[in-house]
């Protein structure tokens, strides 16, 4: 097994994602994007969830004629950024760090791009950004692969060309790939498996897995990078 070299993940985009996926982004020296796959309807790749009056609530970015036959790359987005906007602002503008996270969020959402996933890759690049997280960004439809290929023997066919010594997964991966598999092609396999991260939410009893968005409103720069590293590796 190698373990050294190159570290990877590979996702595919998610709208503001929850912590785990940032933390899994900070993990890596090469983060690609999944995005020459099936856009997959009721998944988080256009909606998340913010708190809302103590409560989660559910937005969802809209889309145009989607459908699972298309490729994520191929999806075109509608027209309720702004909306979304407002839903954000009316439920954070008395949180500790709005000042600070609205302008980014704002930025985000004004972007004229209408293709979702060069969006949602702008998206995930701003708030790394605003994180001081460095990690690179590769879209996977730019990769020469074999795209044939099916599940843990596309992303090792993905590792070997990016010549990565360690794949960093997210846990729910462990029923899907193979130490052994990844080892035998010289590829160091592990799992991020994150801490339970809490913090203030006003006076609410905390509501956890909402959106990073969430997480900035109530934390500093500072204490968000500290809870990027509050994970093992399995």
């Amino acid at each position: 097994m190698n373990g050294g070299g190159v570290k990877i993940a590979i996702m595919q985009p998610y709208l503001f994602p929850y912590i785990g996926y940032f933390q899994l982004i900070n993990a890596v020296d090469t983060f690609v994007i999944f995005n020459d796959v099936n856009y997959i309807q009721r998944g988080y790749i256009n909606r998340n969830s913010i708190l809302l009056n103590g409560r989660p609530h559910r937005f969802t970015l809209e889309i145009v004629k989607a459908s699972q036959n298309k490729l994520i790359n191929e999806i075109e987005i509608g027209d309720n950024k702004l909306k979304i906007l407002k839903t954000i602002k009316m439920a954070y503008r008395k949180a500790p760090y709005f000042q600070d996270v609205y302008p980014v969020i704002e930025k985000i959402l004004f972007m004229e791009e209408r293709n979702l996933s060069r969006f949602l890759v702008e998206s995930l690049k701003e708030i790394s950004r605003y994180l001081a997280i460095d990690t690179d960004f590769v879209n996977s439809s730019n990769i020469e692969k074999d795209n044939s290929l099916r599940s843990q023997d596309k992303i090792i066919d993905i590792c070997k060309r990016l010549r990565a010594g360690t794949y960093i997964n997210a846990i729910g991966g462990m029923s899907l790939y193979e130490k052994d598999r990844f080892s035998k092609e010289g590829i160091c396999l592990n799992f991020l498996d994150s801490e339970l991260i809490d913090y203030s939410q006003f006076d609410n009893e905390f509501v956890p897995s909402l959106s990073m968005i969430d997480v900035m409103m109530f934390n500093s720069r500072y204490s968000i990078m500290c809870m990027l590293n509050r994970y093992i590796l399995l």
